[in-house]
């Protein structure tokens, strides 16, 4: 089985959940651009507040500041599961010049169940957990099970911030595939099934 994986595929397409499960089992780092810029957001540093304007458009983090943040985790790493990146062209040639990929399993989901997950989903602002209404939702109506907060919709969230992610995805993604394509590493998942099903399909596609 690989060990130096990226994740492609569109916001809602179930990539975090995948990548942490098969992180675990590799035993890599699971590394996820979207968790370490909201971090960064949170800690309120320079490049948390220069991403934060992008990310609340809906709009990608420009490259400079997503390689600065991942480029040392990746050059320590004998294998590792990448997740949110690289999203362009540009970051796929970048991250070949760090490391290179065995693998680039692409998740395929269709602009209507993007909008669909994606719109449920629910954030607690107090521990971080996260829900969605409609596959994993709060035993009580948008309260946190863990410590009772209200949860709330992040920001990337609300539809029509959706689809202009979803735009912005479509129009970047095609090179990044034919770049791993020519490398003989892509494969493609069909990322609507069960959590189960999208797995043996993921230990299928890095075997």
């Amino acid at each position: 089985m690989v060990r130096k994986i990226v994740f492609l595929g569109p916001p809602g397409a179930g990539k975090g959940t995948q990548a942490v499960r098969l992180a675990q089992e590799l035993g890599v780092p699971h590394i996820a651009t979207g968790d370490l810029l909201r971090a960064e957001v949170q800690n309120q540093t320079e490049l948390g507040m220069r991403a934060k304007s992008y990310m609340d458009r809906g709009e990608l983090v420009p490259d400079e500041l997503v390689v600065a943040m991942i480029r040392g985790r990746l050059e320590k790493a004998s294998g590792f599961v990448l997740d949110g990146f690289p999203r362009n062209l540009s970051q796929a040639q970048l991250l070949n010049g760090v490391t290179r990929v065995e693998r680039a399993v692409l998740f395929s989901l269709s602009r209507e169940e993007i909008v669909k997950r994606l719109s449920a989903r629910r954030l607690c602002p107090q521990c971080g957990q996260i829900y969605n209404l409609l596959a994993r939702p709060p035993k009580h109506d948008e309260i946190c099970d863990a410590c009772h907060t209200r949860l709330m919709q992040r920001s990337d969230d609300r539809p029509e911030v959706i689809e202009n992610r979803v735009d912005i995805y479509t129009r970047e993604i095609q090179p990044v595939l034919e770049f791993y394509q020519n490398q003989s590493v892509l494969r493609e998942v069909d990322a609507r099934g069960s959590v189960e099903e999208v797995y043996r399909a993921v230990k299928a596609a890095v075997s």
